[in-house]
């Protein structure tokens, strides 16, 4: 048997379909006996895995590990099925072994990393195991030798998802994971392609999938969709993807495709794309059922956007958030704050930016967050080499500095001084109460007034400083903070 186990990530009420694992039960189904242990969903995981390994003769574990709470979980549950049953491969696989592998081999209780999309990787790891194949001929495959030392194999090419069975929903419970959201009473989740090609300094994705994008087929989507409404009632989902509107070509088709099936949802897109987009292919978005669009805008700065190779325009940001508004579909936009050439004007200048947008579309959702590096391509911009050395093992991984560094909370950089992260944290208090998110459906219209009364005065002002009372007001309200959702 074959485990496939994907650690606690989130709090139960933000639960979605485990999609790393149900890609792996994929390729298993029919072929191999599995389980999957989701640990957002089993309230003892790991009572549940050692039950199933000592009624069964489990030949692998297959972890699933994002950074930040993930990790925390999986070294907790990775360690305990280590001390118990120590000849039992265990092999992480994900965002976090992509991006940090030397990290995730130096525990003495992972014995694999799989990079990048997994899998085939996994089936061929199989063999492996079985002595069907030679570990060092494994694409996308790291892994310590018979001498202890880490052995990274040659990256895999990248397949689309038509390239793979669909995930098999009936061997989950799919109904605990139709969860309430602002998009629909059951929201799924779903992604319709992996990867990125772009070259954004500051993120990690090209690390872990290279630099390509493939798509699924309109028609797939649209079919898996389908399924998930006619046989679970789901009618909202969260599209899941780096960047959801790429090709206009495909994106009308799609819409035509998703129109009928009544869906409210929510993904990710590029502010560039959206800004190509004739108004009839905005329209058919809009018709489809698009009530929000996440978009990566960093910085008020066309400098510091050039420096980050995002390949937008502070310029493009405005016409997006001016062309949503006619179409009453919400502009989600992402700011890094922070940059670590000039972190006070980066600073400066992403503030008032932010008021721009505001004052052009003021249902726009704003997210602000630190600017923090990533391996390699992070220590060559920027000025940074030399002043951040990243962890070697997960437990410095897990300690509160990186920890915080990972899910982007307070992080504490060499460049940034306190006085500025104080003023990027308090800005964020102070946009967000005058704001607060929509997608916080247990925030009442009492919450939210006394929230955007208590920081009106600060927002008209610009003085950001302390807002301790509207800290106290968000914790009593137990405000929605998307950021950190799932910690």
């Amino acid at each position: 048997m074959i485990l496939l186990y994907y650690p606690k990530l989130t709090r139960p009420k933000n639960r979605r379909f485990p999609l790393s694992v149900m890609a792996l039960a994929a390729v298993l189904e029919g072929r191999e006996k599995y389980e999957i242990v989701d640990g957002n969903l089993d309230p003892d995981p790991d009572a549940t895995l050692a039950r199933l390994i000592e009624t069964n003769p489990v030949e692998l574990v297959g972890v699933s590990v994002m950074p930040g709470p993930q990790m925390i979980s999986a070294m907790k549950s990775c360690k305990a099925i280590r001390a118990r049953y120590p000849g039992l491969p265990i092999v992480w696989g994900g965002y976090f072994p992509s991006v940090y592998g030397d990290a995730t081999l130096n525990a003495k209780y992972v014995d694999y990393a799989v990079r990048g999309q997994g899998e085939n990787t996994l089936l061929e790891l199989i063999d492996a195991i079985r002595g069907k194949r030679d570990f060092n001929k494994i694409a996308g495959l790291s892994y310590k030798d018979a001498f202890g030392m880490r052995v990274h194999n040659p990256e895999r090419p990248m397949q689309g998802p038509d390239a793979f069975p669909w995930s098999p929903f009936e061997r989950l419970h799919v109904q605990s994971y139709l969860r309430p959201s602002y998009f629909g009473k059951r929201t799924g989740a779903h992604q319709a392609s992996i990867g990125c090609p772009f070259q954004c300094s500051f993120c990690a994705v090209h690390e872990a999938y290279g630099s390509q994008q493939k798509m699924e087929s309109p028609k797939r989507t649209e079919a898996v969709l389908r399924h998930l409404v006619q046989n679970y009632g789901m009618d909202g989902v969260q599209f899941y993807d780096m960047n959801f509107f790429m090709r206009e070509d495909h994106t009308r088709e799609l819409m035509e495709r998703l129109e009928p099936l009544g869906l409210h949802w929510w993904c990710e897109g590029r502010i560039d794309a959206i800004c190509r987009y004739s108004d009839e292919t905005l329209e058919w978005i809009r018709r489809a059922g698009c009530t929000m669009i996440f978009f990566g805008a960093e910085s008020g700065s066309d400098r510091v956007l050039k420096e980050m190779k995002k390949g937008i325009t502070t310029e493009q940001t405005l016409e997006v958030a001016k062309r949503l508004r006619r179409l009453n579909i919400i502009p989600e936009f992402s700011f890094v704050v922070g940059n670590p050439r000039d972190p006070e004007e980066d600073t400066r200048e992403t503030i008032a930016f932010v008021r721009k947008i505001k004052q052009l579309n003021p249902i726009s959702e704003i997210i602000v967050q630190h600017y923090t590096p990533v391996p390699n391509r992070g220590k060559m911009y920027g000025g940074i080499d030399g002043k951040v050395s990243f962890p070697a093992t997960l437990e410095e991984w897990a300690n509160p500095q990186w920890y915080n560094f990972t899910i982007r909370v307070n992080p504490s950089m060499p460049w940034l001084k306190p006085k500025t992260r104080k003023l990027i944290d308090n800005f964020e208090t102070v946009v967000g109460s005058r704001w607060p998110t929509v997608q916080d459906i247990q925030a009442g219209k009492w919450s939210r007034g006394l929230l955007k009364a208590l920081s009106s005065w600060r927002y008209l002002t610009g003085i950001y400083t302390a807002p301790a009372e509207l800290r106290l007001a968000q914790d009593w309200i137990r405000l929605r903070r998307p950021k950190v959702e799932s910690i």
